[in-house]
């Protein structure tokens, strides 16, 4: 199973998710062809409502604590369905500052 599929499911398993989008980021950097291990994480669900920012973070971390011992990096965009219906602020990821070099 890939690593995109284990992380889909270990947050719909943990999260009454409205919308996930999740994209593996790695062709954007200084990797292997065929490698995953950089990923961006759009969540949107209520079980952040109350919730700090960084504890939403924290909460998604911790929910993926074993495949974040394989993978490099999760960027992660985590709303309320009330603030991404309003003005969801979709950040896009910039191309690594080392993706060519050898």
């Amino acid at each position: 199973m890939s690593y995109f599929d284990i992380i889909t499911n270990e947050l719909y398993e943990a999260f009454s998710i409205e919308h996930l989008a999740l994209t593996d980021e790695s062709f954007m950097h200084n990797v292997p062809a065929g490698t995953e291990s950089h990923f961006k994480l759009i969540i949107v669900t209520d079980d952040f409502l109350m919730t700090p920012k960084v504890r939403r973070h924290q909460s998604i971390y911790n929910v993926l604590s074993q495949t974040m011992q394989d993978i490099h990096a999760l960027s992660i965009q985590a709303f309320t369905i009330e603030e991404f219906n309003l003005n969801p602020k979709i950040i896009h990821s910039p191309e690594c500052s080392n993706r060519d070099k050898k």
